[in-house]
C-alpha cells in the first residue's frame, strides 16, 4: 500500500473548496455523477475507434446505493476506470482533469460530450464524507486499484479485488452536528430528490433500489420489498425537436417544474447555434406568482450545462423587468470554474442574456399584435413590472419598453399604446395628454380632464403611483412631449381666449391676491380659468412635482414632505365667481371662510387630505344653516 501526501497548493485548495467554495453540499452528488457520466462517455467512444473494446451503449449505467447502518453512499459505474496511475493523477493533484485531457485531444471529433472538466468535483464529496474509497479497474489491465482518503492528510493507493470494469466511489458519511444534518444524505427519498434536481438529464440510467409496498398473499396485509428502478428522465425537453412536442408536454414541463396550477401565457423554446451554442426554453406566466413582490422572491433561469443543473436561478439572464420570466438555459460548450456554480466567461452570459432579452420582447409585441385580449391579461398582471423597468436606473431602458406600455384611453375606453394614441393626435397637437389618479372614473370626473374631452382631445389615465413617474422620465413618445392636464400652463385655449383670460385676472389681481393670503399661502397663486366647463374649481400645478406625485412621494418611508406647488383656478363662467367677488366688495371676512371651502373642495377632487378638516367641517354646516 502506498501513503502518499496531497501537495501544498492541493491542500489548501481542498481546505478551502469543503469549507467556503461550494455554498451547497448536495451537488456533491451531482458532481460524482457528472464524472461517472464523463468515464462512460469515453468508455463509449474508444469503443467507436477501438474494435479490441466491445460496448452496448444500452448496458453502460450508474447506480447508486445508500446504506443508512454502515452510513455510506456508493456511486458505481461500469466506464472507463482508472488505473493505478491514474487514480495517482486524476485524484492526488487537485485540478488535474482526466476528462479536460480526454477533451483537448479528442476537441475535433464528434459525438463526445463530457460534463467535468476541472477536477474538482469529486472533492466536494469531502463536504459530507470523512472517508472517501475509489475502487477502480480499467478494460486494460486485470488489476483493480483502491483509492481512499480521509482529507487534506493525503491518501493511499493499493491494489483490490474488483471485479468489473468501471468504478465504485463509497462515501463515509459524517455525523450529524448541530451546523450540519448530514443525515438526511441517508435518505433515500433525499438521494432522489438530489438526482432529479440536478442530474435528472444525464445521458444514462442513474439507478436505485427504491422501496415498493405489495399485499402479502392471501392476506390484507403490506409487506415492503425493493425493486432496481431509473430516476432520471434522461431525456431533457428541451432536446427535442420542437415539431415533435405537444403543446401539453410543455404546458406540463412548465407546471410540474415551476409549479404553476395554470398553464403559461407564452411558451418561447429556442436553439442558437453561433458565437455560442444553446437552448433556451422560456415561459410567460399567465397570472401574477404569489410571492412576485415579496423581498424573499428571486429571480432568474435555471442554467444547465449540457443537462446538469448549474443554478437553480441565474439571475445573471434575466433583466429586473423580465422578472416575471420562467425557464431554463442549457449550454453545451458554457464554460464553468471548479464550483460549477460560478460562472467563468461573463462575456457569454451577458451575450445569451441579451439575446433572451430581445427574445422575450419580440414575443410580448407578437402578443400585443395578435393576441390583444391576452396581452392586456398579462398586461394587468405584469404591467407594474415593466414600468418600473422604464423608470429605474434614470430610465435607462424606457426605450426598450415604451412600446410594451399600456394606459387606458378617455376616448377609446380600453388601454391603448402610445403609438396608438400618437397615430390618432389632431393635426398640430404636440403633447400626449395625460391625467393620474386613483381611479378610471374618479380620473374621469376631474375638472380638468372634462375641458380636454369637450374639446375633443385623448387623454391618458394614469392610475397606478409610478406612472406620472415614469411619464417624465420619459419626457417625450415619437417627438410628442408628454404634458399633464393639470399643468398650469397647460390649455388648449387660442390666442385671443388667452388674453381675454389675462386681462380678467390683471384686473382683479388684488382680490386674488387676497384669497391667497387668506389661505395662507397655501396655494402659489390664484386665478381665473376658461379651461372649466361645469366645475367652479380646480387645482393645477407649477413645478416638476405635480399633485399626484406629492401624494405618491409622501406616502413613502423617509419622504421629504414633497410639496407640489399648486395654483387655485376659478371658474370665471360659473356662478361661483361671481360670489367670490360679490363677497369681496361687501365682506372680506366671509370671503376668507368661503375661500377656505373652495380650496377645500378642490383638494378634495384632487384625492389630497384635508390638514383642518374640522374647521372645514363647521364652515360648511355654517353655510348650509343659512
Amino acid at each position: 500500500m502506498a501513503n502518499k501526501e496531497f501537495k501544498a497548493e492541493s491542500k489548501r485548495l481542498l481546505d478551502l473548496m469543503i469549507n467556503s467554495i461550494y455554498t451547497n453540499k448536495e451537488i456533491f452528488l451531482r458532481e460524482l455523477i457528472s464524472n461517472s457520466s464523463d468515464a462512460m462517455d469515453k468508455l463509449y467512444f474508444r469503443s467507436l475507434t477501438d474494435k479490441n473494446v466491445k460496448v452496448n451503449r444500452e448496458d453502460l449505467k450508474i447506480k447508486i446505493d445508500v446504506n443508512k447502518e454502515e452510513r455510506t453512499i456508493t456511486v458505481t459505474d461500469n466506464g472507463c476506470g482508472m488505473n493505478e496511475k491514474e487514480l495517482d493523477e486524476n485524484l492526488g493533484t487537485i485540478a488535474k482533469s482526466g476528462s479536460l485531457a480526454f477533451k483537448e485531444e479528442n476537441e475535433k471529433k464528434e459525438d463526445i460530450d463530457i460534463i467535468g472538466q476541472f477536477g474538482v468535483g469529486f472533492y466536494s464529496a469531502f463536504m459530507v464524507a470523512d472517508k472517501v474509497t475509489v475502487e477502480s479497474k480499467t478494460i486494460d489491465e486485470e488489476n483493480a486499484y483502491k483509492w481512499e482518503s480521509s482529507g487534506v492528510e493525503g491518501y493511499t493507493i493499493e491494489p483490490c479485488s474488483k471485479q468489473e470494469v468501471g468504478t465504485k466511489i463509497t462515501l463515509h458519511i459524517k455525523e450529524k452536528t448541530e451546523e450540519e444534518n448530514y443525515d438526511e444524505y441517508l435518505d433515500n427519498y433525499k438521494i432522489q430528490e438530489i438526482i432529479r434536481k440536478y442530474s435528472n438529464y444525464i445521458r444514462y440510467p442513474i439507478q436505485m433500489e427504491v422501496e415498493k409496498r405489495r399485499k402479502k398473499e392471501g392476506t390484507e396485509e403490506y409487506e415492503s420489498y425493493y425493486e432496481l428502478e431509473t430516476i432520471n428522465s434522461m431525456t431533457p425537453l428541451w432536446k427535442k425537436d420542437k415539431k415533435d412536442i405537444k403543446g401539453e408536454e410543455y404546458n406540463s414541463f412548465y407546471k410540474e417544474r415551476f409549479y404553476d396550477m395554470d398553464n403559461p401565457l407564452k411558451t418561447i423554446h429556442s436553439s442558437v447555434e453561433g458565437q455560442y451554442k444553446y437552448t433556451t426554453l422560456l415561459f410567460i406566466p399567465k397570472n401574477l406568482p404569489w410571492d412576485f413582490y415579496n423581498k424573499e422572491f428571486e429571480k432568474g433561469l435555471q442554467l444547465y450545462s449540457n443537462g446538469v443543473l448549474i443554478m437553480d436561478k441565474c439571475s445573471d439572464l434575466l433583466p429586473d423587468y423580465y422578472a416575471f420570466v420562467r425557464g431554463l438555459v442549457d449550454s453545451d460548450d458554457l464554460s464553468l470554474n471548479i464550483s460549477r456554480e460560478m460562472l467563468q466567461h461573463d462575456r457569454q452570459l451577458k451575450v445569451i442574456a441579451k439575446n433572451i432579452e430581445n427574445k422575450i420582447k419580440s414575443e410580448l409585441e407578437n402578443i400585443l399584435k395578435n393576441d390583444r385580449e391576452n396581452y392586456e391579461k398579462f398586461f394587468e398582471n405584469f404591467g407594474l413590472q415593466l414600468k418600473f423597468g422604464a423608470y429605474n436606473d434614470f430610465g435607462m431602458n424606457k426605450d426598450k419598453l415604451k412600446d410594451l406600455l399600456l394606459f387606458y384611453s378617455s376616448t377609446e375606453k380600453k388601454m391603448v399604446t402610445f403609438k396608438e394614441y400618437v397615430s390618432r393626435m389632431k393635426e398640430g397637437q404636440t403633447s400626449i395628454y395625460y391625467a393620474p389618479g386613483e381611479s378610471i372614473d374618479k380620473i374621469d370626473m376631474l375638472p380638468q380632464v372634462e375641458g380636454f374631452k369637450e374639446k375633443g382631445y385623448e387623454v391618458l389615465y394614469l392610475t397606478d403611483q409610478i406612472d406620472e413617474f415614469v411619464l417624465q422620465i420619459m419626457m417625450e413618445y415619437d417627438g410628442k412631449k408628454f404634458t399633464s392636464v393639470s399643468q398650469e400652463s397647460t390649455d388648449l385655449e387660442t390666442v385671443e381666449e388667452k388674453e381675454v383670460v389675462e386681462k380678467i385676472n390683471e384686473d382683479n389681481k388684488e382680490m386674488l391676491s387676497f384669497i391667497k393670503e387668506a389661505l395662507n399661502n397655501e396655494v402659489q397663486s390664484v386665478r381665473f380659468t376658461h379651461k372649466l366647463k361645469n366645475h367652479p374649481v380646480c387645482l393645477t400645478n407649477e413645478g416638476i412635482i405635480s399633485v399626484g406625485m406629492e401624494k405618491t412621494l409622501n406616502t413613502m418611508q423617509n419622504n421629504q414632505n414633497a410639496k407640489a406647488q399648486m395654483v387655485l383656478e376659478i371658474n370665471d363662467n360659473h356662478d361661483i365667481a361671481k360670489k367670490v367677488r360679490f363677497l369681496y366688495e361687501s365682506d372680506k371676512e366671509e370671503l376668507k371662510k368661503y375661500a377656505k371651502v373652495l380650496y377645500a373642495q378642490a383638494r378634495l377632487i384632487e384625492g389630497l387630505e384635508l390638514e383642518n378638516p374640522t374647521e372645514i367641517s363647521n364652515l360648511v354646516c355654517e353655510y348650509l344653516a343659512k
